[in-house]
């Protein structure tokens, strides 16, 4: 998907609901440079898996795996890794909800970081981007 690239015919309001936010969430982003993300749909659009990855503006890479499915209008996020590298392809953080760290209090929910791995809950896209933003600037100061 390029920047502002929007699909509009969707059966299932919940899915397209959080395909279109996440969709706001980059184009309105002002340290996206460019975006690539695949949609891929499931029978009657009831899950939605968006795989692909975002340029930053200092050339750093968020790569986004996110498997959604809807159930009674709800949205669950089954599974998730936001993994966001330097432009030399070091990771600076991933988060995700793999069950390989069962120590960790917030299992599955975890956070890599280079040097160790800890607790969180799943971050909206909207929380990365910030948390990118901070980490461009902090590198500017």
């Amino acid at each position: 998907m390029a920047k502002g690239t929007v699909r509009n015919s969707f059966s299932n309001p919940v899915i397209q609901k959080f395909v279109s936010e996440t969709e706001k969430t980059i184009d309105s982003s002002s340290i996206v440079l460019s975006s690539n993300i695949q949609k891929y749909f499931g029978p009657g659009e009831e899950t939605v898996y968006l795989k692909g990855y975002l340029i930053i503006i200092d050339s750093s890479i968020l790569e986004i795996a996110l498997f959604a499915t809807e159930s009674r209008e709800t949205l669950f996020i089954d599974k998730y890794r936001l993994h966001y590298m330097s432009s030399t392809g070091q990771m600076l953080f991933r988060y995700d909800n793999a069950p390989h760290h069962p120590e960790i209090n917030t299992h599955p929910h975890h956070k890599h970081t280079p040097d160790r791995i800890i607790p969180s809950s799943m971050p909206s896209l909207k929380d990365i981007l910030n948390e990118i933003s901070a980490i461009i600037i902090g590198r500017q100061m």
